[in-house]
């Protein structure tokens, strides 16, 4: 990792963190005073940290434990947060965030290719993983700002075309991520031997998998309870 730019980190590190900015600005829709705005708000720094220090310490380098460390340290706290606040605060939180805000943070999708390009050119992940490779994910990024500009031009929301930004976007989300759990240097490992998906496991790649990847996941599914649920959106 250290023969890597310096820019490459900087560019995550900013990308995440407007990732979280994008959700904080759409909570602020729900209310920041109320409880699930709260939890979240002191969820996320403490989660950022847990994060950075597992991988700082190289707890995620051990790769041939099964279920692989990442998965379950990782990534399955963020979907059950994502779980628990579709269970317990869809009427209170999710319904009361706002599709615009939902739809554009999408275009954090775009500095994330750029930088999973430079991890590919710096031999930390495979090009499938790439937008060279067979990962499209990009296109989410691009196509957010226009579908934004379309869906909420009117006096009427185009809800048709969100929905079909938003299945198109998680097809788009499942693709990636199924090959980068296929590229792990895990027993789970069936792809790229030769340049597995390694940068994941350090800091401040592990954000990807375990923060924003989990925060698109969330603003896609809010938006299509959203958009199912409600008759005025």
């Amino acid at each position: 990792m250290d023969t890597l730019p310096g820019y490459v980190s900087i560019v995550f590190i900013l990308t995440t963190f407007l990732t979280i900015g994008f959700l904080l600005q759409a909570a602020k829709a729900a209310g920041l005073h109320s409880a699930p705005s709260r939890i979240l708000i002191f969820l996320l720094p403490l989660w950022i940290f847990f994060q950075a220090i597992l991988a700082v310490g190289g707890f995620y380098l051990k790769t041939d434990t099964m279920p692989p460390r990442v998965m379950v340290f990782g990534v399955l706290p963020a979907l059950l947060l994502i779980s628990a606040y579709f269970l317990f605060f869809r009427p209170h939180f999710i319904e009361k965030l706002p599709l615009r805000h939902l739809t554009l943070l999408h275009v954090v999708r775009i500095p994330v290719e750029i930088v999973l390009y430079w991890l590919f050119v710096g031999g930390q992940i495979p090009q499938i993983m790439t937008f060279e490779g067979r990962n499209f994910d990009i296109l989410s990024g691009l196509l957010a700002p226009i579908v934004y500009i379309a869906a909420f031009r009117g006096p009427e929301v185009k809800r048709w075309l969100l929905v079909a930004f938003n299945i198109f976007g998680l097809i788009l989300l499942a693709n990636i991520v199924s090959t980068a759990i296929l590229a792990l240097p895990t027993p789970l490992q069936q792809l790229a031997f030769e340049q597995p998906n390694q940068a994941v496991l350090y800091l401040p790649y592990v954000w990807l998998p375990t923060m924003v990847v989990p925060i698109v996941l969330f603003a896609h599914l809010s938006s299509l309870w959203k958009l199912f649920s409600q008759r005025e959106i």
